[in-house]
C-alpha cells in the first residue's frame, strides 16, 4: 500500500514478524466504534460527491474504498498508537455526536410507521374482543343446536413458511408480533436465545421423528454400513440435510477426513489424532515467543467474542480453540491467523460434541466429558477445519484476494438477476464490499443462527466446491431474499443497518432449504456460462 509523503505508513508499523497478517472482522452484534472507520462511513453517507456539473458522482471504485478503510481492516498495532493517531485527526465527541444523530434520524423515520402499527393493533384487539363476545353469546343461545364451537384454526401454510396459530395463542396484532417488528428495526441484532440458536430437528434437538425423517435416517445408515461407502450416494442424501444421529461421521467422510473403506477408518482416526497432538507438543510452547505472541494474543481476544457464549466461556473450550487456531496458523504461514477463521471451528466442534452426548448445548458442561472424548473432538475439529480452509485459503492470504474476487462476482451476479436492487444500492452509494466482505470471510455465520449454519454446511459438504464456489450463489440468493426490505430503505445509513442486521433469528430448516434451492437454480443458470452475468 502506498501513501503520500506527509502520512506515515500504518500497515506494518512496529509490527513483529508473524506467520501472516492479523485482520479484524466484526460481527453485527458487536460492531466496533473505530473513529477512523465511522468518520469515513458518515462522510460517505451524508456528503455524496458531485461533479462540477452538479450530477452525483458514480460510486467510488474499490481502490478508493480500500484506501479509505485500509486502517480499519488491520488494527494490529499498539492500542496507544492507534488512539493517538485517531486523536490527531478527529474529535471523538464530534464523531459520537454525529453518529448518534444518524441513528436518531433513522429511528425517527420509522417512528411514525411503528405508531401506525400500534394503533392498528389496538383497533384489531378491540374488534377481536367484540367478536369473541358475540361468539360467546351465540354459544349460550344455541348450545343445544350447536354442540361444539372451536376458536382454533387449522394450521395453514403461508408463503414464508410459517403457520398460523390459534386465536388464543397468537391473536392478530398481539404484543408479540409488535415486539418482533420492533426488534427487526433496531440497529443492533437482539440476543438469540440459546434454544433457538441450537435446537433444531436436524442439528441438536431430539424431537420425535416423523415417518419421513425415520426413513431418511434408515437410508443414511444403509449407505454408511457398507464396507465401502458410496460417497456419491451419500452426497445426494446429504444435500437436503443430514440427520443429527449420523451427521458427525457423514461430515468426516464428505470432508475427506475419513476414508470410504470401513476397515481403514479406525486406524486413520488414530493416526490423525496422534499427529495433531504431536503438533501440540512441537509448536504450542512457542506461542509466547516474540514472533508468535501477536498471533496468540489476537486468538485469545477473538475467542470470547464468538457464539454460542455458553460454550466459548467455558475455560476448557477456550483452551481447545486456542490450540486449534494457533497450530493451524503456525502450519499455514502464507496466511497465518486471520479474524474469521475462528468462527469456522464452531460448527465442527458443536457437531462432534453431540457425538458423545444427547444434551442440549445450553445445558451441557463440556468438562464433564471424558478426556479421551475431548481429545478426539479437538483433533477431529482441527483436521476438518483444515480440510475446509484448504479449499478457500486465498480468502485469508495477504490482501485476501479470494474474497475480493467473490465480492466482485457477487456484484455482477446481482446486477443480472435483480437489477432493481443493484441500482438501488448504487443510488445510495452502498458498496458490496461494505457488507459482503463479512459474508465471504465468515461464510454467513454472522448472519445466521448456528442451527442454520450447520444445516447450510450439510449442503456445502455435499456440493462440489460448496464452500468456495456454491457459497457465491447462496450469498446472491440471500441478498435478493431481502429485496423488499432493501428497496424500502431510502438512505445509506438505513441500508447499512439493515444489511448488517438482517432479521434471521427465527430462521430454521425450512428457510435455509428455500435459500439453497434458489441458490441451486442460480448456479444451474450461471455456473457453466459466467458471461451470462457479465455486462
Amino acid at each position: 500500500m502506498s501513501t503520500d509523503g506527509n502520512k506515515k505508513q500504518f500497515w506494518k508499523r512496529n509490527t513483529a514478524k508473524v506467520p501472516g497478517s492479523i485482520q479484524h472482522v466484526y460481527g453485527a452484534q458487536h460492531p466496533p466504534f473505530d473513529p477512523l472507520l465511522h468518520a469515513n462511513l458518515i462522510k460517505a453517507g451524508n456528503k455524496p460527491q458531485t461533479t462540477p456539473g452538479g450530477k452525483p458522482k458514480k460510486a467510488t471504485t474499490f481502490q478508493e474504498f480500500e484506501s479509505i478503510t485500509s486502517d480499519a481492516w488491520d488494527v494490529g498495532d499498539d492500542d496507544d498508537e492507534l488512539l493517538a493517531m485517531a486523536a490527531q485527526n478527529l474529535n471523538i465527541e464530534v464523531v459520537m455526536e454525529t453518529a448518534n444523530k444518524v441513528i436518531e434520524n433513522h429511528s425517527k423515520q420509522q417512528e411514525k410507521q411503528r405508531q401506525d402499527d400500534a394503533d392498528a393493533s389496538e383497533l384489531e384487539d378491540r374488534e377481536e374482543e367484540e367478536h369473541e363476545e358475540d361468539v360467546e353469546e351465540q354459544w349460550e343461545e344455541g348450545e343445544e343446536s350447536t354442540p361444539e364451537v372451536s376458536f382454533a384454526c387449522e394450521p395453514s401454510p403461508l408463503s414464508d413458511g410459517r403457520r398460523v396459530k390459534s386465536l388464543s395463542e397468537a391473536p392478530i396484532g398481539s404484543p408479540k408480533d409488535t415486539s418482533l417488528h420492533r426488534q427487526q428495526s433496531l440497529p443492533h441484532r437482539p440476543t438469540i436465545p440459546m434454544v433457538a440458536r441450537i435446537a433444531d430437528q436436524n442439528t441438536s434437538g431430539t424431537p420425535a421423528m416423523t415417518e419421513r425423517e425415520a426413513s431418511r435416517l434408515d437410508k443414511f445408515k444403509q449407505v454408511l454400513a457398507g464396507p465401502n461407502t458410496d460417497l456419491e450416494e451419500l452426497r445426494k442424501l446429504s444435500w437436503s440435510g443430514i440427520p443429527r444421529q449420523v451427521r458427525p461421521i457423514t461430515w468426516k467422510l464428505l470432508s475427506g477426513y475419513l476414508p470410504a473403506n470401513t476397515e481403514r477408518r479406525e486406524s486413520t482416526l488414530q493416526r490423525k489424532r496422534q499427529e495433531y497432538f504431536g503438533f501440540i507438543e512441537q509448536y504450542y510452547d512457542s506461542r509466547n515467543e516474540e514472533h508468535h505472541q501477536d498471533t496468540y494474543r489476537q486468538i485469545r481476544i477473538d475467542i470470547p467474542r464468538m457464539s454460542p457464549e455458553c460454550l466459548m466461556l467455558q475455560p476448557m473450550v477456550t483452551e481447545i480453540f486456542e490450540r486449534i487456531l494457533f497450530i493451524w496458523a503456525i502450519r499455514h504461514p502464507a496466511s497465518g491467523y486471520v479474524q474469521g477463521i475462528n468462527d469456522l471451528v464452531t460448527p465442527f466442534f458443536v457437531v462432534y460434541v453431540f457425538e458423545y452426548t444427547k444434551e442440549e448445548v445450553e445445558n451441557f458442561d463440556v468438562s464433564s466429558l471424558q478426556e479421551a472424548a475431548l481429545r478426539n473432538i479437538e483433533a477431529d475439529s482441527f483436521w476438518c477445519m483444515s480440510k475446509l480452509l484448504d479449499g478457500i485459503q486465498d480468502n485469508y492470504t495477504f490482501a485476501q484476494p479470494g474474497i475480493q474476487r467473490k465480492v466482485k462476482a457477487l456484484e455482477e451476479l446481482v446486477s443480472r438477476i435483480d437489477e432493481t436492487v443493484h441500482v438501488h444500492m448504487q443510488q445510495y452509494e452502498v458498496e458490496y464490499l461494505q457488507f459482503a466482505f463479512r459474508w465471504m470471510n465468515n461464510l454467513l455465520m454472522r448472519e445466521l443462527p448456528l442451527r442454520c449454519t450447520i444445516r447450510l454446511w450439510d449442503t456445502y459438504q455435499a456440493e462440489p466446491e460448496g464452500f468456495s464456489h456454491f457459497h457465491l450463489y447462496v450469498c446472491a440468493a440471500f441478498l435478493v431474499r431481502w429485496r423488499k426490505e432493501i428497496l424500502d430503505q431510502r438512505d445509506f445509513q438505513g441500508l447499512m443497518i439493515l444489511l448488517q442486521n438482517l432479521p434471521t433469528m427465527h430462521w430454521g430448516n425450512e428457510e435455509v432449504s428455500v435459500l439453497l434451492a434458489e441458490a441451486y437454480r442460480l448456479k444451474f443458470a450461471f455456473a457453466d456460462a459466467p458471461n451470462h452475468y457479465k455486462r
